[in-house]
């Protein structure tokens, strides 16, 4: 569970590898999942702020420049959201990441280094919420 402002309860995640996989290696070239669930409406537009900065919170300046178009495709593919649905971002190595919306697909980026990069959103070094990251990976 991921509170906003402390109180106010933003969302639930889960986060998926494969078992024999080591959690220190989440955001390296492994199959993975995020899964999350709204509790409030948001519009695409803040999804799409909120990855720009949160991306550039966890990648250098030279990292940001390289996924730039990347990015853009990608924060494109965002929806508004309702309470109860659910966000997917699959990661498979050699076919990129993919967002989802209440299962159905909306797309799809490829490379490695933009999977890492917005998978560090959550599971980096400056996440969104630290708590959260640890929580998801099993940590706490």
């Amino acid at each position: 569970l991921l509170r906003y402002m402390i109180f106010i309860k933003a969302y639930v995640g889960a986060f998926y590898m494969l078992p024999q996989e080591d959690v220190q290696k989440a955001l390296g070239p492994t199959p993975r999942h995020l899964e999350l669930e709204y509790f409030h409406g948001i519009e695409a537009a803040d999804f799409a702020e909120a990855t720009t900065q949160k991306m550039s919170d966890n990648v250098s300046p030279a990292t940001m420049a390289i996924l730039k178009d990347r990015l853009a495709s990608f924060n494109a593919l965002y929806r508004d959201v309702q309470p109860g649905d659910r966000y997917g971002l699959t990661y498979i190595p050699g076919r990129g990441t993919e967002l989802s919306l209440n299962g159905q697909p909306l797309g799809r980026i490829p490379g490695d280094d933009f999977a890492a990069a917005v998978f560090a959103i959550w599971l980096g070094q400056n996440p969104i919420d630290k708590s959260f990251r640890d929580r998801l990976l099993g940590l706490q």
